[in-house]
């Protein structure tokens, strides 16, 4: 074993048995749970919402900017979305991709859902869309070789970042 066999990523014990590996509850999924509890955006960190969608960011990112976009209606699949939750989505999806790249100047952007927990889908049963900036060379040996990511702002200078950058 060497010392890179293991590193610790210890701030993501509360999500992982906390919130992002547990089957939805009465009270809904993390993202229904946010939305209910009140919090101000800021807290929060939703970015944008709007009238059957909101754009909030990963707790968890891959990168700086990495956001999600979801119905505010929990569902799982996107065949599930009513028309005008579809068009609303993809709307907001275009506007969060604007909106990174006006903020992060990206090399790229990877946008992309997991639908399913064998896809990937960390929180399967409420739809979410993440769109992720991206840069060459981005996937340093942090990723490689520790499945840790080293992120140079704070979620809250994202959001704000953001913010100032979403589409009128």
């Amino acid at each position: 074993m060497t010392a890179l066999d293991r590193i610790w990523n210890g701030w993501r014990a509360t999500y992982v048995n906390e919130l992002g590996d547990r089957p939805a509850t009465a009270d809904g999924s993390v993202f229904t749970q946010i939305l209910a509890s009140g919090m101000p955006d800021e807290e929060s960190h939703i970015i944008h919402r709007g009238a059957l969608t909101f754009v909030i960011l990963n707790a968890f990112p891959y990168t700086s900017g990495h956001l999600m976009v979801l119905p505010y209606r929990e569902v799982g699949d996107l065949e599930d979305l009513s028309d005008g939750e579809a068009a609303e989505l993809w709307r907001t999806v275009t506007d969060a991709v604007r909106a990174v790249k006006a903020a992060y100047r990206p090399g790229g952007v990877n946008v992309g859902i997991n639908m399913g927990r064998s896809a990937g889908g960390s929180v399967s049963e409420h739809l979410h869309v993440h769109v992720v900036p991206r840069w060459t060379g981005d996937a340093n040996f942090m990723t490689a070789v520790a499945e840790a990511r080293t992120l140079p702002e704070p979620l809250s200078f994202s959001a704000r970042k953001l913010r100032d950058a979403w589409p009128e």
